[in-house]
């Protein structure tokens, strides 16, 4: 069971610009370890550390079912995209939200490894939209952000209901 908890919307710290990591360290690849295991709890293929209450530019991507390695991603920044395909999200610090997003179809990212090596990564598909979506969780953005305006406006019940719930999980009430 992980040590880290999910943070859901509104929490404030989902629209706020993470903060660069300055050292990668075993503190950290911990941290990224206990994401992962947050993650698989709630059945999610990836993770921004802004997720788990985490104010780091720091992200997990699993997508082993798609036969990709596992990422620990460290102050990950796209340099390139190409292409563009619409496609349903989803998003676990929005539990049981779903809506069309556009994104680019390949990206190339560049960002530090769990070694502290710097990294450059093609991307495509599935592997390409994870990344565009934990990479604006980093920059406070949500993929509810992303998605039409009429679409948002019928979410409008769904997003009221996660703010009554989490106002009166934090006392907000």
């Amino acid at each position: 069971m992980s040590k880290l908890q999910l943070t859901t919307y509104p929490a404030p710290i989902l629209r706020k610009q993470a903060e660069p990591v300055k050292n990668v360290d075993g503190e950290l690849i911990q941290t990224a370890e206990e994401m992962f295991t947050l993650m698989y709890e709630n059945r999610g293929i990836g993770l921004a550390a802004p997720q788990a209450g985490i104010s780091r530019r720091l992200l997990v991507i699993d997508l082993r079912e798609d036969n990709q390695p596992v990422y620990i991603m460290i102050n990950p920044q796209i340099t390139k995209r190409e292409g563009l395909v619409e496609t349903e999200e989803g998003c676990l610090s929005l539990p049981e939200i779903f809506g069309d997003v556009k994104r680019a179809e390949r990206v190339q990212v560049s960002f530090i490894d769990r070694d502290g090596e710097s990294r450059i990564l093609e991307a495509e598909g599935m592997l390409a939209r994870a990344v565009q979506h934990e990479i604006d969780h980093l920059n406070g953005v949500l993929f509810i952000d992303r998605i039409g305006e009429t679409r948002r406006q019928l979410l409008t019940p769904q997003l009221r209901a996660l703010a009554e719930a989490f106002e009166g999980k934090n006392g907000n009430t």
